[in-house]
């Protein structure tokens, strides 16, 4: 029998795509936050990017950094075939709203005074292009990503978490050195289809989304999934005992309630506000 969601039947739908409930003893409703609406583009902008720099800030303390490698963008709403971008020097744990560096379709800085990295560019501009709902994706060589890059295989799905990806991930099965060349980043976003990630051979992970939050947080659990993966993997060829794998039916159930884009947004949302107080919101500025 398939499961059913029956403690979230009475929920709004706001509230049911992202297994949240909220009703007082007195009857009134409670709604989970959802992104935001905004009265113009410039605001959706603003917001956009100080998302963008949060993201960086979240993923230092994270340590998916090492030296220049590793790299974020978001599309802007108002020029929509540009997007923004880190500087290629500065560290993910000083990136602030004023660094950031916005790109057009060809490469050139519109807006910012610092060079980008060129794989970077070649990447995401690939990926903004043949993606127009994608608004935001991000690549770093993360330690678990990139060991279990080397196998060059999709996730397992064993645990709640990797459902995430259920049917939703792909891999590039191949090393063609650092991307600098535009045809590569086509091909990623050829092998990416419409997924929300991509394990990159002998490289590491690549997850994309509608907003950069969802993007930000498919990257952490993606690496957290593959780590629990590998220590799996090692346990099972040392013990002999076999892996439990999660039933598509489950599966493909369990991927609506943690798998979608609004869930992707809400689960940035803890990462953000701790940033912000951590940092007393340093980075927008």
């Amino acid at each position: 029998m398939a499961p059913v969601a029956q403690v979230l039947s009475s929920e709004s739908n706001g509230n049911a795509t992202v297994g949240a409930m909220g009703k007082t003893k007195s009857g009134k409703p409670l709604k989970v936050r959802s992104y935001p609406k905004f009265d113009s583009l410039e605001e959706e902008r603003q917001y956009r990017k100080q998302h963008l720099a949060a993201a960086y800030r979240v993923f230092a303390e994270r340590g998916f950094d090492e030296g220049v490698a590793g790299h974020m963008s978001v599309r802007d709403p108002i020029l929509t075939d540009h997007f923004w971008l880190n500087p290629l020097s500065k560290h993910f744990s000083q990136i602030s709203v004023s660094d950031l560096i916005l790109v057009d379709e060809d490469g050139t800085v519109v807006i910012g005074d610092e060079p980008i990295n060129a794989a970077a560019f070649a990447i995401h501009s690939e990926i903004h292009k043949a993606r127009p709902d994608v608004h935001a994706a991000c690549h770093a060589h993360s330690v678990y990503g990139k060991a279990f890059s080397v196998f060059g295989r999709e996730l397992d799905m064993i645990t709640q978490d990797s459902l995430r990806f259920y049917k939703n991930h792909s891999v590039y099965p191949q090393f063609g050195g650092v991307v600098l060349d535009r045809e590569e980043g086509r091909k990623i976003a050829e092998h990416l289809g419409d997924g929300k990630a991509i394990i990159l051979q002998n490289h590491g992970l690549l997850t994309v989304g509608e907003t950069i939050d969802a993007a930000s947080f498919w990257f952490m659990s993606l690496d957290k999934t593959c780590q629990a993966q590998l220590l799996v993997d090692a346990a099972a060829q040392g013990s002999g005992h076999k892996k439990t794998f999660i039933p598509d039916e489950e599966a493909s159930f369990s991927y609506q309630q943690v798998g979608t884009p609004e869930k992707g947004w809400l689960a940035f949302q803890p990462y953000y506000d701790e940033i912000l107080a951590k940092t007393q919101g340093s980075f927008l500025k």
